[in-house]
């Protein structure tokens, strides 16, 4: 009788555990990470006589369904908001699923400048060689692609006035380039060029002016000095890349 009693003491406790389990469960969800699918290669490089990119795009799926896709260019040096032009250009493509995860994946495209013969023609993509006042570092030798682009009439434009001693150097990114800086060419052979502009240093700031600027076309270099406001000199030798 003493067993019986257990028997029946532990099925009443097991039912009673059960039935409160049951009426404590709460309702679960499944959360499905965003995936993004980049169709063709992540690195192009154009030729530099291209006329247009094609971007092939992508695709954005949460659970196998596809969902909103945002897609956002930005272009180094120039400020191009679309691949349409010499420059670096970093395509990103970002989605959220459902419940505000985000993905982002990216790909780069170079599109170079096509060289002159620095005879009549500065533009092209060129490596840099950059001594900081007087310091000479393996650090800040042979870093680019620095560009220089044809605007016309005569005027260029440079990627980085400090030859990517910041942005590559030091890997700080292209956000401490120094763009903006023009130079027009009144005579290329004669190293006749007019340099006036007044930039600033990416996000440091700080006012950069250029104080000389010559071409050797026999060696394919640009050599020119741009002096920033903290008290830094920039000597650069710009050589072309081929």
């Amino acid at each position: 009788m003493k067993y019986n009693k257990l028997i029946m003491l532990f099925i009443g406790f097991a039912l009673v555990s059960c039935e409160d389990y049951v009426n404590s469960a709460e309702e679960s969800n499944v959360t499905y990470l965003p995936k993004i699918e980049v169709f063709g290669e992540s690195e192009i490089v154009l030729d530099c006589d291209a006329t247009e990119y094609v971007d092939e795009g992508a695709v954005a799926t949460e659970g196998g369904n596809e969902i909103a896709l945002e897609t956002d260019i930005t272009g180094y040096y120039f400020g191009n908001s679309a691949v349409d032009g010499s420059d670096l250009y970093e395509i990103a493509y970002s989605a959220y699923n459902q419940d505000g995860v985000p993905a982002a994946e990216f790909r780069s495209v170079l599109w170079p400048e096509c060289n002159g013969d620095l005879v009549t023609s500065i533009a092209g993509m060129y490596k840099a060689d950059v001594v900081r006042n007087g310091s000479i570092t393996p650090q800040y030798q042979e870093m680019g692609p620095i560009f220089i682009i044809d605007l016309g009439g005569g005027k260029y434009q440079l990627s980085d006035a400090i030859g990517g001693y910041y942005d590559f150097g030091r890997g700080y990114g292209y956000h401490y380039a120094a763009t903006g800086m023009t130079v027009t060419a009144n005579n290329i052979p004669g190293n006749d060029f007019t340099h006036d502009d007044v930039i600033v240093v990416g996000d440091f700031g700080g006012e950069l002016v250029m104080t000389s600027f010559s071409v050797d076309a026999a060696t394919k270099t640009i050599q020119f000095s741009t002096d920033w406001e903290f008290g830094y000199v920039f000597d650069v030798t710009l050589t072309q890349v081929q």
